[in-house]
C-alpha cells in the first residue's frame, strides 16, 4: 500500500514538474521577411544560404 502511495505522489510530482516546462522558442523565418531570395547560383558564389 506504501508503495502504490509512493508510487503515486512521484506519478504527480513528475507531470507538475512537466506542466511548467516551458515550450521552446519558435523557429526563425528564412529567408528573413524583406529579402529576396536568392537563387542556386549565387548561393554558390557567395557562400550564403538561407
Amino acid at each position: 500500500m506504501i508503495t502504490l502511495l509512493r508510487l503515486s505522489v512521484a506519478a504527480a510530482l513528475t507531470l507538475a514538474i512537466a506542466a511548467c516546462a516551458s515550450n521552446p522558442p519558435p523557429a526563425p523565418d528564412y529567408p528573413p521577411p524583406g529579402k529576396p531570395q536568392l537563387d542556386a547560383k549565387t548561393q554558390l558564389e557567395t557562400g550564403r544560404r538561407y
